[in-house]
């Protein structure tokens, strides 16, 4: 068969055979395997193969066939990003700010931030930590609000000596929003999230599930959510959530800008 100019279009038939483009790994880079569905965010890539971590916190590694991948909706081939001959990269700490190395603990302020209870305290180490002793700051726990304004005026807040305090549950209208606003001033910052408990900020998908449940007022909202997750103890639960939370991509917004507003508040008083 010709093509009108005395070429034999039949005589190469690889010649119009689809190209299938080759992409670079990124890390978070969303990746369907043909085979299987298997949809998945890479999270490393190597010569020989890249790891998919899916919405559930399964990950999986596959061998980097050609045309083994689809990346928004296309057949592609993956191929492992070049290395950088450039300079590294500065560390990081777990909240994203350029890690100070080798830098002791500096002497605490006489400012502290204040949190609820020891769960709070433990997420804000887990991923603030490294800043905050850098920068002198100590977390002391409440154990609740019912006393704030007691513990405020105990504390002296003053123009050298700022409080900031972190509270859940922190919505219009609430017995919280009413203790903030008792002991709110120029030395004093109280800043929550909207959540019942700081459990809910750790992002679902981070300890496998899709939503936190609903657990109906008047229900120990721990006590009620092990239950509904299948857990015999809610520290068994804990346990689970602490262990899934490493660095601020893994929390709620609204935590991370509480957390921030309150570091920044504490941190700019002038040291006597």
């Amino acid at each position: 068969m010709s093509d009108g100019y005395g070429r034999d279009v039949l005589a190469d038939p690889g010649r119009h055979r689809r190209t299938i483009p080759e992409v670079t790994v990124a890390p978070g880079m969303l990746i369907e395997v043909a085979a299987d569905g298997f949809v998945g965010a890479a999270t490393a890539c190597t010569a020989e193969s890249v790891t998919l971590r899916d919405r559930r916190g399964r990950e999986r590694r596959f061998g980097l066939h050609p045309g083994a991948f689809l990346v928004d909706d296309r057949p592609v081939t993956l191929v492992p990003p070049r290395r950088d001959t450039g300079p590294a990269p500065p560390p990081v700490t777990n909240s994203g700010s350029i890690a100070v190395p080798r830098t002791p603990a500096r002497v605490a302020r006489a400012s502290r931030i204040l949190v609820e209870g020891v769960h709070d305290a433990a997420l804000i180490e887990q991923v603030w930590g490294a800043d905050l002793r850098i920068e002198g700051v100590v977390v002391e726990v409440l154990h609740g609000i019912d006393d704030l304004t007691a513990v405020v005026r105990e504390f002296g807040p003053g123009p050298e000596r700022r409080i900031g305090i972190l509270v859940d549950h922190l919505l219009p209208g609430t017995k919280e929003a009413r203790a903030a606003a008792a002991v709110e001033g120029p030395d004093v910052l109280v800043t929550g999230h909207p959540f019942v408990d700081v459990w809910a900020a750790v992002r679902p998908e981070v300890v496998g599930i899709d939503a936190w449940p609903d657990v109906p007022m008047g229900e120990d909202w721990k006590t009620g959510t092990a239950r509904r997750l299948g857990y015999g103890d809610p520290r068994e639960l804990w346990r689970h959530i602490a262990a899934s939370v490493t660095t601020w991509r893994d929390l709620d917004r609204e935590l991370i800008r509480a957390v921030e507003r309150l570091i920044d508040h504490v941190t700019s008083a002038p040291e006597a």
